[in-house]
């Protein structure tokens, strides 16, 4: 049977018949065909190392999943790294600012996407520049525009929030900063994967994402986005022999950074991290990103309908669509109600959640199903 929608890929995904797996903006299952690529790279490497293997020509057809994934130009826009981190950290030291360069965040971002930051601010005396959070759980594009002067060498914002599920719209602040001399680097950890992203259109200068999360990639392996004319801009955290010209003549020594985001990359691969990151890419571009995008619409707009029908209160800034994203965070009907127990009652009825910032928060993906929707809101108190 060919499946028909996001829903029917159910099979993909194991956890399915275990529990009931809310928490996509933390650490996701990994889908099905990414566990078998890293079964059949264990097999590979345990009966033949390396000999007749093909994981270097296969990271690299990867990549060009990646670039499709966020519409970059190529494969030469993409590097692997760790962690988001690494990729942030990357800009943020590669970049070499100084006293009188300004660096704009918001202060509720993620710590991966502001202790780099900080530590410029700590180091090198940088000026950081938080932006606030609104009380409705809103950071206001006006307000990140006011912060952008030219000393802004680079405004530094998660795409979503993960605390509130906030989105905030790019264009808008590229636009404005790219006027005053500035790039724009993205935290996309929480909607690569969830939603349709362009970094084209976007104006994205630099882009970082763990695949753990939305890609349902295993934790260890992320994608950092360079726009090409960048990369000679960026100085490399790590400088190693993959990362050269003639990387593979290791007998003759030449000191000559490749002109890509592959300057980034300064040792071997992860390679069982990359293929099952591929396997799931793979399955995101199968479903497609737009269906999958309007399913999550549909499962988070059913659960927001059964929390107010239950007397709960909706955080995450809900009333546009294009601040919308697949975290919807939640409080109690009252403040009597611990959510940390509530918690606790749903894990043990198999229902995975989460708790950030004293919220409750779910982070359903596209094979989730109304029904388990419905479940999780009627084992809520």
């Amino acid at each position: 049977m060919i499946p028909s929608g996001p829903a029917d890929y159910a099979a993909s995904f194991p956890i399915m018949g275990r529990m009931v797996f809310l928490n996509h903006a933390a650490v996701a299952p990994l889908s099905a065909p990414a566990a078998e690529a890293i079964y059949r790279y264990a097999e590979q490497a345990a009966t033949q190392a390396y000999i007749k293997s093909n994981w270097y020509q296969q990271a690299r057809q990867v990549k060009q999943l990646a670039a499709r994934l966020i519409n970059a130009a190529g494969e030469h826009e993409i590097a692997f790294v760790a962690n988001t981190t690494s990729g942030l950290a990357q800009v943020a030291n590669g970049l070499k600012l100084g006293p009188g360069d300004r660096v704009v965040i918001s202060n509720v971002e993620y710590p991966a996407n502001r202790y780099p930051w900080e530590n410029l601010a700590r180091t090198r005396g940088v000026e950081l520049y938080e932006v606030p959070q609104l009380p409705d759980g809103r950071i206001d594009v006006e307000d990140v525009l006011e912060a952008i002067t030219d000393h802004t060498r680079v405004v530094a914002l998660s795409h979503v929030q993960y605390a509130s599920g906030f989105r905030i719209a790019l264009r808008p602040i590229a636009d404005l900063l790219h006027q005053a001399g500035g790039l724009l680097c993205v935290d996309a950890i929480q909607s690569v994967g969830a939603m349709p992203i362009d970094v084209q259109s976007e104006g994205i200068d630099f882009l970082a994402a763990d695949g753990h999360k939305w890609m349902l990639g295993p934790e260890g392996c992320g994608i950092f986005y360079c726009r090409a004319d960048l990369a000679h801009r960026l100085e490399p955290n790590v400088v190693g022999w993959m990362c050269m010209e003639e990387a593979l003549d290791y007998d003759h020594y030449r000191f000559a950074l490749l002109p890509d985001a592959r300057r980034f990359e300064p040792g071997s691969y992860n390679i069982p991290g990359i293929l099952a990151l591929g396997a799931s890419l793979e399955l995101l571009l199968e479903v497609g990103l737009e269906p999958i995008w309007h399913r999550i619409e549909v499962l988070t707009a059913h659960a927001e309908r059964r929390l107010l029908d239950k007397g709960y209160r909706i955080f995450s800034p809900r009333r546009h669509e294009h601040e919308r994203s697949g975290i919807l965070s939640f409080t109690p009907p009252d403040d009597t109600i611990d959510p940390q127990r509530i918690l606790m009652k749903l894990q043990q009825e198999r229902i995975e959640i989460a708790l950030r910032a004293g919220r409750l928060r779910i982070s359903p993906h596209f094979y989730n199903t109304l029904e388990q929707i419905d479940r999780f809101a009627d084992a809520l108190p």
